[in-house]
Protein backbone atom coordinates (compact mmCIF):
# COMPACT_ATOMS: atom_id res chain seq x y z
CA UNK A 1 0.00 0.00 0.00
CA UNK A 2 1.63 3.16 -1.40
CA UNK A 3 0.19 6.79 0.31
CA UNK A 4 0.83 10.31 0.03
CA UNK A 5 -0.78 13.33 1.61
CA UNK A 6 -3.64 13.31 -0.85
CA UNK A 7 -5.37 10.14 0.06
CA UNK A 8 -6.33 11.55 3.27
CA UNK A 9 -9.13 9.02 3.77
CA UNK A 10 -6.74 6.32 3.62
CA UNK A 11 -4.36 7.82 5.49
CA UNK A 12 -6.94 8.68 7.97
CA UNK A 13 -7.96 4.78 8.24
CA UNK A 14 -4.54 3.57 8.51
CA UNK A 15 -3.64 5.82 11.68
CA UNK A 16 -6.63 5.13 13.49
CA UNK A 17 -5.96 1.00 12.46
CA UNK A 18 -2.64 1.09 13.73
CA UNK A 19 -3.30 3.54 16.77
CA UNK A 20 -4.11 0.29 19.01
CA UNK A 21 -1.86 -1.99 20.25
CA UNK A 22 -4.42 -4.33 20.20
CA UNK A 23 -4.75 -4.21 16.82
CA UNK A 24 -0.81 -4.41 15.49
CA UNK A 25 -1.05 -7.80 17.97
CA UNK A 26 -3.77 -8.72 15.56
CA UNK A 27 -1.41 -7.86 12.52
CA UNK A 28 1.35 -9.86 14.29
CA UNK A 29 -0.73 -12.89 14.72
CA UNK A 30 -2.58 -12.88 11.38
CA UNK A 31 1.07 -12.57 9.71
CA UNK A 32 1.87 -16.07 11.26
CA UNK A 33 -1.09 -17.66 9.64
CA UNK A 34 -4.86 -17.49 9.04
CA UNK A 35 -7.32 -17.12 11.99
CA UNK A 36 -10.99 -16.55 12.75
CA UNK A 37 -12.44 -14.42 15.01
CA UNK A 38 -12.26 -16.79 17.92
CA UNK A 39 -9.11 -17.57 17.17
CA UNK A 40 -8.06 -14.33 17.87
CA UNK A 41 -10.38 -13.67 20.72
CA UNK A 42 -8.68 -16.40 22.31
CA UNK A 43 -5.34 -15.84 21.74
CA UNK A 44 -5.32 -12.24 22.83
CA UNK A 45 -7.45 -13.06 25.64
CA UNK A 46 -10.29 -9.86 24.66
CA UNK A 47 -14.05 -9.92 24.11
CA UNK A 48 -15.18 -11.51 20.87
CA UNK A 49 -17.14 -8.41 20.41
CA UNK A 50 -14.04 -6.33 20.86
CA UNK A 51 -12.09 -8.59 18.49
CA UNK A 52 -15.11 -8.03 15.61
CA UNK A 53 -14.73 -4.32 16.30
CA UNK A 54 -10.93 -4.11 15.95
CA UNK A 55 -10.86 -6.64 12.76
CA UNK A 56 -13.56 -4.18 11.09
CA UNK A 57 -10.81 -1.51 11.43
CA UNK A 58 -8.31 -2.96 10.14
CA UNK A 59 -10.67 -4.41 7.37
CA UNK A 60 -11.82 -1.13 6.39
CA UNK A 61 -8.08 0.34 5.81
CA UNK A 62 -7.25 -2.47 3.85
CA UNK A 63 -4.85 -4.23 6.14
CA UNK A 64 -6.95 -7.46 6.22
CA UNK A 65 -9.31 -9.31 4.45
CA UNK A 66 -12.01 -11.84 5.53
CA UNK A 67 -14.64 -14.62 4.20
CA UNK A 68 -16.90 -16.73 5.58
CA UNK A 69 -15.61 -20.35 5.43
CA UNK A 70 -18.07 -23.66 6.79
CA UNK A 71 -17.41 -24.08 10.82
CA UNK A 72 -17.82 -26.95 13.05
CA UNK A 73 -21.47 -24.32 13.94
CA UNK A 74 -22.39 -23.09 10.85
CA UNK A 75 -20.30 -20.64 8.88
CA UNK A 76 -16.64 -18.59 10.36
CA UNK A 77 -15.34 -15.41 9.28
CA UNK A 78 -11.65 -16.33 8.61
CA UNK A 79 -9.20 -13.10 8.47
CA UNK A 80 -6.23 -13.07 6.42
CA UNK A 81 -3.38 -10.49 6.32
CA UNK A 82 -3.31 -8.63 2.50
CA UNK A 83 0.21 -7.16 1.39
CA UNK A 84 3.64 -6.34 2.87
CA UNK A 85 4.08 -3.08 3.63
CA UNK A 86 2.39 0.56 3.98
CA UNK A 87 4.36 3.58 2.78
CA UNK A 88 3.20 7.01 3.27
CA UNK A 89 4.84 9.52 1.69
CA UNK A 90 5.11 13.30 1.91
CA UNK A 91 4.39 13.97 -1.33
CA UNK A 92 1.20 15.76 -2.88
CA UNK A 93 0.31 16.50 -6.16
CA UNK A 94 0.83 19.30 -7.77
CA UNK A 95 -2.34 21.14 -9.60
CA UNK A 96 -2.96 19.43 -13.34
CA UNK A 97 -4.68 19.66 -16.09
CA UNK A 98 -7.13 16.59 -16.35
CA UNK A 99 -10.68 15.19 -18.17
CA UNK A 100 -12.15 12.14 -16.06
CA UNK A 101 -14.91 10.62 -18.19
CA UNK A 102 -16.97 7.92 -16.83
CA UNK A 103 -18.44 5.12 -19.04
CA UNK A 104 -21.16 3.16 -17.83
CA UNK A 105 -20.53 -0.16 -18.07
CA UNK A 106 -24.18 -1.43 -20.22
CA UNK A 107 -22.27 0.54 -23.03
CA UNK A 108 -20.18 -1.54 -24.36
CA UNK A 109 -20.54 -1.38 -28.36
CA UNK A 110 -19.03 -4.51 -29.26
CA UNK A 111 -18.55 -7.60 -27.47
CA UNK A 112 -18.12 -11.66 -27.08
CA UNK A 113 -18.34 -13.85 -24.02
CA UNK A 114 -18.47 -17.37 -23.25
CA UNK A 115 -20.38 -18.70 -20.39
CA UNK A 116 -20.16 -18.29 -17.63
CA UNK A 117 -21.72 -14.77 -18.86
CA UNK A 118 -24.49 -12.47 -17.77
CA UNK A 119 -25.61 -8.69 -16.66
CA UNK A 120 -27.42 -7.42 -14.30
CA UNK A 121 -28.99 -4.18 -13.60
CA UNK A 122 -29.58 -2.47 -9.80
CA UNK A 123 -32.80 -4.08 -10.02
CA UNK A 124 -32.58 -7.38 -11.40
CA UNK A 125 -31.08 -9.65 -14.31
CA UNK A 126 -31.22 -8.70 -17.82
CA UNK A 127 -31.78 -11.53 -20.30
CA UNK A 128 -31.16 -14.66 -19.48
CA UNK A 129 -28.12 -16.08 -17.64
CA UNK A 130 -25.16 -17.76 -19.32
CA UNK A 131 -27.05 -16.57 -23.05
CA UNK A 132 -24.35 -14.15 -25.03
CA UNK A 133 -27.11 -13.52 -27.14
CA UNK A 134 -28.22 -11.84 -24.26
CA UNK A 135 -25.71 -9.13 -24.41
CA UNK A 136 -27.48 -7.27 -27.68
CA UNK A 137 -30.72 -6.89 -24.93
CA UNK A 138 -31.55 -2.84 -25.09
CA UNK A 139 -31.60 -2.85 -21.50
CA UNK A 140 -27.75 -4.01 -21.17
CA UNK A 141 -26.94 -0.19 -20.61
CA UNK A 142 -28.93 -0.11 -17.57
CA UNK A 143 -26.34 -2.65 -16.35
CA UNK A 144 -24.06 -2.48 -12.98
CA UNK A 145 -22.62 -5.77 -13.40
CA UNK A 146 -21.42 -8.09 -16.43
CA UNK A 147 -19.89 -10.94 -16.05
CA UNK A 148 -18.09 -13.26 -18.51
CA UNK A 149 -16.29 -16.84 -18.27
CA UNK A 150 -14.06 -15.56 -21.61
CA UNK A 151 -14.03 -12.86 -24.12
CA UNK A 152 -14.44 -9.26 -24.11
CA UNK A 153 -16.38 -5.82 -23.98
CA UNK A 154 -15.42 -2.80 -25.95
CA UNK A 155 -15.92 0.94 -24.96
CA UNK A 156 -15.52 3.75 -27.24
CA UNK A 157 -14.09 7.07 -25.63
CA UNK A 158 -14.41 10.49 -27.52
CA UNK A 159 -10.96 11.66 -28.27
CA UNK A 160 -12.37 14.99 -30.21
CA UNK A 161 -11.14 16.93 -27.21
CA UNK A 162 -7.30 15.68 -27.55
CA UNK A 163 -7.10 17.71 -30.93
CA UNK A 164 -5.29 20.85 -29.61
CA UNK A 165 -3.88 19.69 -26.19
CA UNK A 166 -0.93 17.93 -25.78
CA UNK A 167 -1.39 14.69 -23.50
CA UNK A 168 0.67 13.71 -20.20
CA UNK A 169 -1.05 10.20 -19.82
CA UNK A 170 -4.00 8.64 -19.75
CA UNK A 171 -5.43 6.48 -16.76
CA UNK A 172 -8.05 3.61 -17.04
CA UNK A 173 -9.57 2.00 -14.41
CA UNK A 174 -12.44 -0.47 -13.00
CA UNK A 175 -13.29 -2.49 -10.71
CA UNK A 176 -12.94 -6.13 -11.79
CA UNK A 177 -12.46 -9.50 -10.17
CA UNK A 178 -12.30 -13.10 -11.68
CA UNK A 179 -15.71 -15.22 -12.41
CA UNK A 180 -16.43 -18.41 -11.18
CA UNK A 181 -20.30 -19.66 -10.96
CA UNK A 182 -20.27 -18.91 -7.29
CA UNK A 183 -17.59 -16.43 -5.82
CA UNK A 184 -14.34 -18.51 -5.51
CA UNK A 185 -11.54 -17.17 -3.10
CA UNK A 186 -8.76 -19.60 -4.99
CA UNK A 187 -9.77 -18.60 -8.84
CA UNK A 188 -7.01 -16.57 -10.45
CA UNK A 189 -8.19 -14.86 -14.26
CA UNK A 190 -5.37 -12.91 -16.06
CA UNK A 191 -7.50 -9.94 -17.33
CA UNK A 192 -6.06 -7.81 -20.23
CA UNK A 193 -6.89 -4.24 -21.43
CA UNK A 194 -6.39 -3.03 -24.87
CA UNK A 195 -6.46 0.40 -26.19
CA UNK A 196 -6.80 1.25 -30.17
CA UNK A 197 -5.90 -2.73 -30.69
CA UNK A 198 -3.25 -2.76 -28.79
CA UNK A 199 -2.31 -4.67 -24.68
CA UNK A 200 -1.76 -2.40 -22.72
CA UNK A 201 -1.46 -4.93 -20.21
CA UNK A 202 -2.41 -8.42 -18.14
CA UNK A 203 -3.40 -8.23 -14.54
CA UNK A 204 -3.40 -11.59 -12.48
CA UNK A 205 -6.89 -11.37 -10.27
CA UNK A 206 -6.25 -13.42 -7.58
CA UNK A 207 -10.45 -14.58 -6.86
CA UNK A 208 -13.74 -14.43 -7.50
CA UNK A 209 -14.54 -12.48 -4.44
CA UNK A 210 -17.18 -13.31 -1.81
CA UNK A 211 -17.38 -14.06 2.00
CA UNK A 212 -18.78 -10.52 2.62
CA UNK A 213 -21.49 -8.00 0.93
CA UNK A 214 -19.79 -5.69 -2.03
CA UNK A 215 -20.58 -2.43 -0.09
CA UNK A 216 -22.91 -1.05 -2.85
CA UNK A 217 -24.45 -4.03 -3.41
CA UNK A 218 -28.52 -4.14 -4.13
CA UNK A 219 -30.32 -6.22 -1.30
CA UNK A 220 -31.64 -8.82 -3.89
CA UNK A 221 -28.05 -10.33 -4.76
CA UNK A 222 -27.69 -13.65 -3.12
CA UNK A 223 -24.80 -14.06 -0.90
CA UNK A 224 -23.43 -16.91 -2.48
CA UNK A 225 -22.46 -15.03 -6.15
CA UNK A 226 -19.59 -12.68 -6.88
CA UNK A 227 -19.44 -9.60 -4.16
CA UNK A 228 -16.74 -7.02 -5.23
CA UNK A 229 -13.48 -6.57 -6.78
CA UNK A 230 -9.85 -5.12 -6.74
CA UNK A 231 -9.73 -1.54 -8.41
CA UNK A 232 -6.79 -1.50 -10.84
CA UNK A 233 -5.63 1.27 -13.27
CA UNK A 234 -3.67 0.83 -16.35
CA UNK A 235 -1.40 3.53 -17.04
CA UNK A 236 -0.59 4.82 -20.32
CA UNK A 237 3.09 7.37 -20.33
CA UNK A 238 5.23 9.17 -22.26
CA UNK A 239 7.64 6.36 -20.51
CA UNK A 240 5.72 3.58 -21.02
CA UNK A 241 2.70 1.42 -19.78
CA UNK A 242 1.85 0.15 -16.10
CA UNK A 243 -0.87 -1.17 -14.52
CA UNK A 244 -0.98 0.91 -11.30
CA UNK A 245 2.47 1.90 -10.38
CA UNK A 246 4.24 -1.55 -11.52
CA UNK A 247 5.80 -1.14 -15.39
CA UNK A 248 4.16 -3.71 -17.65
CA UNK A 249 5.47 -2.38 -21.59
CA UNK A 250 7.35 0.05 -22.94
CA UNK A 251 4.96 1.53 -25.42
CA UNK A 252 4.18 5.03 -25.10
CA UNK A 253 1.47 7.88 -25.29
CA UNK A 254 2.56 7.92 -29.18
CA UNK A 255 2.27 4.00 -29.58
CA UNK A 256 -1.64 3.71 -28.93
CA UNK A 257 -2.28 6.41 -31.33
CA UNK A 258 -5.34 8.03 -30.04
CA UNK A 259 -6.03 10.22 -32.81
CA UNK A 260 -6.28 7.47 -35.35
CA UNK A 261 -10.23 6.93 -35.05
CA UNK A 262 -12.71 9.63 -34.11
CA UNK A 263 -12.76 7.95 -30.71
CA UNK A 264 -10.36 5.70 -28.53
CA UNK A 265 -11.24 1.92 -28.41
CA UNK A 266 -11.38 0.65 -25.05
CA UNK A 267 -11.28 -3.47 -24.87
CA UNK A 268 -11.01 -5.20 -21.47
CA UNK A 269 -11.79 -8.94 -20.63
CA UNK A 270 -9.69 -12.16 -20.81
CA UNK A 271 -7.93 -14.02 -23.71
CA UNK A 272 -8.16 -17.61 -25.54
CA UNK A 273 -4.95 -18.08 -24.54
CA UNK A 274 -4.61 -16.79 -20.95
CA UNK A 275 -2.85 -19.12 -18.76
CA UNK A 276 -5.14 -18.24 -16.04
CA UNK A 277 -8.37 -18.36 -18.07
CA UNK A 278 -10.51 -17.68 -15.02
CA UNK A 279 -13.29 -15.06 -16.56
CA UNK A 280 -14.20 -11.62 -15.68
CA UNK A 281 -16.24 -9.96 -13.29
CA UNK A 282 -16.48 -6.00 -14.32
CA UNK A 283 -18.41 -3.76 -11.71
CA UNK A 284 -20.56 -0.28 -12.26
CA UNK A 285 -21.08 2.29 -9.22
CA UNK A 286 -24.25 0.24 -7.98
CA UNK A 287 -21.99 -2.96 -7.21
CA UNK A 288 -18.52 -4.47 -5.73
CA UNK A 289 -16.90 -1.67 -3.28
CA UNK A 290 -16.08 1.44 -5.19
CA UNK A 291 -18.73 3.86 -6.92
CA UNK A 292 -17.43 4.10 -10.28
CA UNK A 293 -17.74 3.01 -13.72
CA UNK A 294 -15.29 2.29 -16.79
CA UNK A 295 -13.26 5.76 -15.91
CA UNK A 296 -10.65 7.02 -18.59
CA UNK A 297 -8.65 9.84 -16.85
CA UNK A 298 -6.67 12.22 -19.31
CA UNK A 299 -3.66 14.10 -18.04
CA UNK A 300 -2.77 17.03 -20.05
CA UNK A 301 0.56 18.56 -20.42
CA UNK A 302 0.81 21.86 -19.07
CA UNK A 303 4.22 22.78 -20.22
Amino acid sequence: MKLTLDNKEQVILVGKALSSEVRIDILKLLKKGDRNINEIAEILQIPQSSAVSHIKVLEECGFIQTELVPGVRGNMKLCHIVGESVTVTMEMKTEEDFEIISMPIGHFVDYYVEPTCGIASEKNRIGEEDEPRCFFEPDRVQAQIIWLGCGYLEYRFPNHQLIEKKIKEIQISAEVCSEDHDYNMEYPSDITLWVNGKEVGTWTCPSDFGGRRGKNNPIWWPDKNTQYGMLKTWRITNEGSYIDEESCSNQTIETYQLLKEPYICVRIGVKQDAINKGGMNLFGEAFGDYKQNLVMKIIYDTK
